[in-house]
């Protein structure tokens, strides 16, 4: 039975329980297809289980002594680290161990866990935003043992970013590119555009040499890369380019090496702000919030979480992707919302959603991850609990996400909404709950990386 654990949050819906970790039967052939079939809670209140990552992928190839069964889960607002058996029941995934935010913080003075990958060496690497308090300047990188123990930072003393987020590595050209959404004291209170104006988030990305730890260059991707959030490098390890996708300013900045060994950056996608009407800006950007590579390198998947589609474009040619594919699935701009955009010929239109099951879909698409065969693109609407209440209000918080299945086609490029898969989180036995990042227990495109 295929299965894919998404992490789901009560945190923010006024709802005084634990968040959870929810198993999904993807399985089309089976009786629960399309149905959470277990809910494994956190051991607190208040969490925000966010990102996820995996004990062991691909770099830890030829290891015997590895496998991939642990999940870990970081706490974005608590600073736990909650860390998941996914095999003694692989339908019911069951808690193994907590690292407390206290045992964290007094070691390392890190706090607000983020990005989560597995390392050669069996030990974890895990991005954090901040020290304890919230203030970008303690930001840095956590690194526990493979018994899940605090072995202190990654980064060499006075090497740690400006900003924290998210991190990629490419060991065959020794190097790390780490990514800068803002200091957790501004955006665990909700977006404030006075507060990008004020420095508080980011703009670089950071290259790293790996493994070492020293930061080697930091790239100013100036008012075209505001907010700069995922980071992926092509999957083949012998490339030296990838992509991150800039969320306020709505870019697909690609990065490469240069002929001379340092790192360069392009413009490589523009999704170009919205003329509207009906809401709090006279123009709404994209929000490009998450994106995917394919396995084979072909494919790049983007998500515009206030616009409301999710693109395909084919990047043979990874300095000029073309656009292959596109599905509105949600977004601040579908018929029946009070929000319009408006045209060059200043007529008001809204974009056409389709009903899945009878549903009309909430909030926009927000987290999206692709099956290893690259035909099935999964996606939930949860960003983070604040910020899902500020742009979307009580129609998400109040009803809860859901989870989609959008089918691909890989030959000719194109996506459908399959109308057969719709996972209602606002029908949860606890109450309506938020759903974000996706993994599937086999691997999946945002996790393994090759050495």
């Amino acid at each position: 039975m295929r299965r894919d654990v998404p992490v789901c949050l009560c945190t923010g819906t006024g709802i005084d329980k634990p968040d959870y970790l929810a198993t999904v039967d993807v399985d089309p052939n089976s009786a629960t297809y399309s149905q959470v079939i277990h809910r494994l809670q956190a051991t607190h209140i208040g969490d925000e289980l966010h990102h996820s990552g995996w004990n062991a992928c691909s770099s830890c190839h030829g290891d015997p002594s590895t496998s991939r069964r642990f999940l870990i889960l970081p706490s974005l607002l608590s600073g736990r680290l909650y860390v998941v058996d996914t095999a003694k029941n692989p339908r019911a995934p069951a808690l193994h161990k907590v690292v407390q935010a206290e045992d964290i913080a007094e070691k390392t003075g890190l706090g607000f866990p983020h990005t989560s990958h597995c390392l050669a060496t069996g030990d974890i690497m895990i991005s954090c935003l901040g020290d304890k308090e919230g203030n970008a300047a303690g930001n840095g990188f956590l690194l526990l043992d493979s018994e899940f123990n605090v072995k202190g930072r990654w980064e060499k003393p006075g090497h740690s970013p400006l900003f924290g987020y998210d991190f990629w590595y490419q060991p065959r050209h020794k190097t790390m590119i780490s990514s800068s959404w803002g200091a957790p004291a501004a955006f665990r209170t909700g977006f404030d555009l006075q507060h990008v104006q004020d420095g508080l988030y980011g703009r670089h990305l950071h290259v790293y040499d790996w493994p070492g730890g020293e930061l080697k260059q930091t790239l100013d991707l100036g008012s075209t890369g505001l907010l700069p959030l995922e980071v992926r490098f092509l999957h083949d390890p012998s490339k030296d380019t990838g992509y991150v996708g800039c969320a306020l300013t709505s870019n697909m900045v690609r990065f490469f090496k240069t002929a001379d060994g340092s790192w360069s950056h392009e413009v490589a996608i523009s999704i170009k702000p919205l003329k509207v009407r009906n809401w709090i800006l006279p123009e709404m950007p994209g929000l490009i919030t998450d994106f995917v590579i394919s396995l084979d390198d072909r494919y790049l998947y983007l998500v515009n979480w206030l616009h409301g589609d999710i693109r395909q474009y084919n990047i043979e040619d990874p300095a000029k992707p073309v656009l292959a594919g596109q599905v509105f699935v949600g977004g601040l701009l579908q018929k029946g919302s009070d929000v319009v955009y408006v045209t060059d010929d200043d007529k008001e239109e809204q974009y056409a959603v389709p009903e899945v099951k009878g549903h009309r879909l909430r909030g926009g698409p927000q987290m999206i991850q692709l099956s290893l065969d690259g035909k099935r693109v999964y996606v939930t609407n949860s960003l983070f609990s604040r910020w899902d209440e500020q742009f979307y209000g009580p129609d998400l918080l109040k009803k809860g996400s859901h989870m989609l299945q959008i089918d691909v086609d890989t030959e000719e490029g194109g996506l459908a909404v399959n109308p057969n898969f719709f996972v209602d989180f606002g029908t949860e036995p606890e109450g309506p709950s938020l759903a974000h990042e996706m993994r599937y227990p086999g691997g999946d495109c945002t996790s393994d990386i090759w050495i």
